[in-house]
C-alpha cells in the first residue's frame, strides 16, 4: 500500500501538531516494512526529518498551511504519487482531494470557541476565516474514511458537534519520551534563559483558551502569601506572548513573571525538572501533553478540571476550576506547602506518564490504516 503522511507540521517547527507527527513516522519506521511511505514535509522543516526505513521516502509540498495553495495545488501533489491512502494529521484537509484517508483531530477549539482574541485580524477578517475553518473541518470528519481523536473528549466532541458515528473515530493518545539523566549542567541552563529559583513553570502557546490571565491573577494573589516565587512562561514569542506581556506590565508583575522565549528540547528537561509544580490553567484541551511531560520530570501538576485533563492526568494532578481564581491559589498553596499531597502527585505523575506510549499509538494507526 502507498500511504502518505502529511508531514508538513513536522518537529519543532509545528509546535504540539510537529511531535505528534514527528513520534508516528519514527514509530511507523520501526514497526511497518512492508508499506510504502511518502512523507510529504514543507521546506522549512525539509532537513528535519531523514527516513530511517527503506520504505520511507521524503516529498517536497511546500503549500502553507490554511491558503488557497493548500486547497488547489497539494490536491494535485497528492494525486501525481498514485496513493492509495493518505494521513492528514491536522483538520486542514483540501476540500477538493477525493481520494481515501484518515484525518487526526487534536482538538475543536477553532471551531467550538471561537474567539476574536485568538486572532491579530480584524472582525471582519477572522470572522470569514473561522467560517472558512469550520467548512474545512466539517468536510474533513465527514468525508474521512477514518478519524483519529487523541482523546475520548476529543472523539466525544467530534461526534457530538459533527454529528459523525462514533465507530468511525479511533482514540489513539499522544505519550512522552522516557526520561533521560540530566548532565550536571542544570545551572548554566537556567542562567541562559534567566530563570529565578524557586518557580512554578507553564509550557506552551498562550492562546486565549489557555487561560494565562487567570493563572497571572492567581499567582499575583498567591504572592501576597508567598513572595519569593517566580512564574516561568516559555514559548516562542508571538503575537499573543507579546499581549501577555503587556498584561504583565500592568498588573505590576515584571519582576515575578519570566518569558524565555523558545526552549531547545536539549534543555526543556532541565526547565521541568527544576520548578516546584507544573500548572496548566487551560479552558481546553484535545490531550495536553506538557502537563503529561511535566509528570514524566517528576514535578507535581496542578491543573484544570475541565476538557480531557481528567481523562489524561486522572490521579497526578491536583485539580481547580479554571474560572475560580481562588481555587487557583488554594491549589498553588498546596503543593508548596504540603509534602504529603506533593509526594502522592508525584508517583502518581510518574505512573501515568508511563501508562502511554508513542509505539502502542503507532501501532493502533497502523492497525487504522490496513482496516481502511
Amino acid at each position: 500500500m502507498r500511504i502518505g503522511i502529511d508531514a508538513r507540521f513536522y518537529g519543532t517547527f509545528g509546535k504540539g501538531l510537529g511531535r505528534y507527527t514527528e513520534k508516528l513516522i519514527t514509530n511507523l519506521e520501526k514497526i511497518d516494512h512492508h508499506n510504502q511511505y511518502f512523507v510529504l514535509l514543507r521546506k522549512e522543516n525539509w532537513a528535519d526529518y531523514t527516513p530511517r526505513n527503506k520504505n520511507f521516502k521524503k516529498v517536497l509540498a511546500d503549500f502553507r498551511w490554511y491558503t488557497v495553495a493548500e486547497q488547489l495545488l497539494f490536491p494535485l501533489k497528492l494525486w501525481t504519487l498514485r496513493l492509495d491512502l493518505v494521513h492528514f494529521t491536522h483538520f486542514n484537509v483540501p476540500v477538493l482531494y477525493r481520494r481515501p484517508f484518515v484525518v487526526t483531530i487534536h482538538d475543536l477549539i477553532l471551531a467550538k470557541y471561537p474567539t476574536q482574541r485568538a486572532s491579530a485580524l480584524t472582525p471582519l477578517l477572522y470572522k470569514l476565516k473561522h467560517r472558512g475553518y469550520k467548512f474545512v473541518i466539517k468536510s474533513a470528519v465527514q468525508r474521512a474514511k477514518k478519524v483519529i481523536a487523541v482523546s475520548e473528549f476529543t472523539k466525544k466532541e467530534v461526534t457530538e458537534h459533527f454529528c459523525i458515528n462514533p465507530q468511525k473515530i479511533k482514540v489513539t493518545y499522544e505519550a512522552v519520551d522516557p526520561t533521560r539523566d540530566l548532565a550536571a549542567k542544570q545551572g548554566d541552563v537556567l542562567r541562559r534563559y534567566r530563570v529565578r529559583k524557586p518557580y512554578f513553570l507553564y509550557v506552551g502557546n498562550v492562546y486565549p483558551h489557555k487561560n494565562i490571565e487567570g493563572l497571572l491573577k492567581a499567582f499575583k494573589k498567591f504572592l501576597h502569601r508567598n513572595g519569593d516565587y517566580h512564574l516561568v512562561l516559555v514559548g516562542k514569542e508571538d503575537y499573543f506572548f507579546k499581549r501577555v506581556k503587556k498584561l504583565v506590565r500592568l498588573m505590576d508583575l515584571e519582576q515575578k513573571v519570566i518569558f524565555t522565549g523558545f526552549v531547545t528540547d536539549t534543555d526543556l528537561p532541565y526547565l521541568y525538572t527544576n520548578a516546584k509544580f507544573y500548572a496548566f490553567p487551560s479552558f481546553c484541551e484535545g490531550f495536553g501533553l506538557p502537563a503529561l511531560e511535566a509528570c514524566s520530570y517528576g514535578i507535581p501538576v496542578i491543573a484544570s478540571n475541565s476538557s480531557c485533563l481528567p481523562e489524561v492526568l486522572a490521579d497526578a494532578a491536583l485539580f481547580f476550576n479554571p474560572e475560580n481564581i481562588d481555587e487557583i491559589v488554594h491549589a498553588m498553596h498546596t503543593v508548596v506547602t504540603d509534602d504529603t499531597v506533593t509526594k502522592k502527585l508525584i508517583a502518581a505523575g510518574y505512573r501515568r506518564s508511563q501508562f502511554f506510549s508513542w509505539e502502542k499509538m503507532a501501532e493502533i494507526t497502523l492497525d487504522l490504516y490496513n482496516e481502511v
